[in-house]
């Protein structure tokens, strides 16, 4: 695994996180209206639902506004009815990229996707091209210096998949998608905070970006993440942020 600028990559990555979260709330209000819809208003039993709730509790989202999600999901109170959609393709460099969106207009959301990617020299693609490159799975990256021992054998007990310390010292621990906030819970018990955690579809393999095809791939990401139905994307480009 590529590991020379990943700390600087990951900085830099939870700062543009940071500056969107005008943004993530409306996306966290949708994922939560979804979940609650196909898997019940219950968290004990809807993992999906607990972990975006989590998150929304993580990003400060005030209580009321969950519930109201939640409710609107288990169809107590009306609301827009949104689907999920996945569109795939490639940008610079020949590098995956795939986006996930909730939406009440498909026809809309695929006409920005592929626009977004004509715009910005990337090509959209079929289902399936590019998604086979990515796993489901949380993750949670720990500053360099934290003690990889004790680090690794908490994550392992609470049932973590793997760790993965990279050239610069920081460490990933790669979690099943539903026991995330178990392991995560587990190591913040044990006095370890992680920097950056999520369930996200991690790359398998990166491709590095170079010169100025960077802030051309950054054009694209930014284009994509920037329409309204889009809930996440996701890329193997690794560009260096320096």
């Amino acid at each position: 695994m590529a590991g020379h600028s990943k700390w600087a990559n990951i900085q830099h990555r939870k700062g543009r996180q940071d500056a969107k979260r005008g943004q993530l709330f409306t996306r966290l209000i949708k994922e939560i209206t979804v979940a609650a819809k196909m898997g019940g208003g219950e968290i004990e039993t809807n993992p999906r639902l607990r972990l975006a709730i989590d998150k929304a509790y993580d990003a400060n989202m005030p209580k009321d506004n969950v519930q109201r999600a939640v409710e609107r999901g288990s169809g107590n109170m009306e609301g827009v009815d949104y689907v999920e959609c996945r569109y795939e393709g490639y940008g610079i460099g020949g590098a995956a990229v795939m986006i996930d969106c909730l939406t009440d207009n498909r026809v809309r959301t695929v006409a920005e996707v592929r626009h977004a990617f004509a715009k910005c020299g990337g090509n959209m693609g079929a289902d399936g091209c590019v998604s086979f490159q990515f796993k489901h799975c949380g993750t949670l990256i720990f500053a360099p210096g934290t003690p990889e021992d004790a680090l690794m054998e908490v994550a392992l007990e609470a049932g973590a998949d793997d760790i993965i310390t990279n050239d610069d010292g920081s460490i990933e621990v790669i979690t099943p998608p539903y026991e995330f906030i178990t392991v995560k819970e587990a190591l913040e018990k044990a006095g370890f905070k992680a920097e950056m955690g999520e369930v996200t579809m991690k790359p398998q393999a990166e491709t590095e970006i170079l010169g100025d095809d960077v802030a051309k791939m950054q054009k694209l990401l930014d284009m994509l993440e920037n329409l309204d139905d889009a809930q996440a994307v996701y890329t193997t480009a690794v560009m260096d942020e320096e």
